[in-house]
């Protein structure tokens, strides 16, 4: 096949692929692998890239659960990403409309920032916070406001400020903190894990740091 026909077939193939949508995905429960959740379906087994909150809500092998997906095509491979909730897919769906921001970086702040507090990051133009998230810069962070802003629902804004729901947030002392441990060495997921096992309500950033570090070298 010269190049020609190939990117001809391509092409057709790719529209072919691109008509096809796959809103959900129900089945059993196989396993996760990092990054991924394979569900089985009718004696298919689908790969689906997902975030590390979604990954977290499938725990249970041979359990029933639903997926809910978007199929990436692009010329050289086919994917699967999906998440627990539809919220969480509708918040990816708008990241990876912003320029610049592919599949893995949607699903690397995703994986960072729970889909609703990010909403509330988005909503209120917090740059500092938002470069708090994996694989986002200054100039990334201030695209995705300036672009996202107005377009953010509003059933999916929840401030950064707001601890009234329970939900895990991000204060900016935790994110100096934070930052401070990564340019310690440490990775983004080693800092956001011991963090999570930290109290710290009326703590520094100083003494958070000393906690984290003499959990780490335990």
């Amino acid at each position: 096949m010269d190049l020609n026909t190939t990117r001809a077939y391509n092409k057709q193939y790719k529209v072919i692929v691109g008509g096809v949508m796959i809103d959900f995905i129900k089945g059993k429960l196989v396993h996760v692998i990092g990054d991924s959740v394979i569900v089985e379906n009718n004696g298919i087994g689908y790969k689906i890239h997902t975030s590390t909150g979604s990954a977290s809500d499938f725990t249970v092998p041979g359990e029933e659960v639903i997926v809910y997906t978007q199929m990436i095509v692009r010329e050289d491979a086919i994917s699967l990403v999906g998440f627990s909730t539809r919220e969480e897919l509708n918040m990816f769906i708008l990241l990876t409309s912003v320029s610049g921001i592919g599949t893995k970086v949607g699903v690397g702040i995703l994986s960072s920032i729970p889909h609703g507090q990010l909403a509330g990051i988005i909503a209120t133009q917090d740059i500092k916070m938002l470069q708090t998230a994996q694989g986002v810069g200054k100039k990334t962070a201030e695209r995705v406001v300036l672009e996202l802003k107005d377009k953010v629902p509003q059933t999916l804004t929840l401030s950064h400020q707001d601890t009234a729901n329970g939900s895990a947030v991000i204060t900016s002392t935790q994110s100096d903190a934070m930052e401070a441990l990564m340019a310690l060495g440490y990775t983004r997921s080693e800092a956001q894990g011991v963090l999570k096992q930290i109290d710290m309500e009326q703590m520094t950033v100083e003494e958070i740091i000393k906690a984290s570090l003499k959990k780490l070298m335990q």
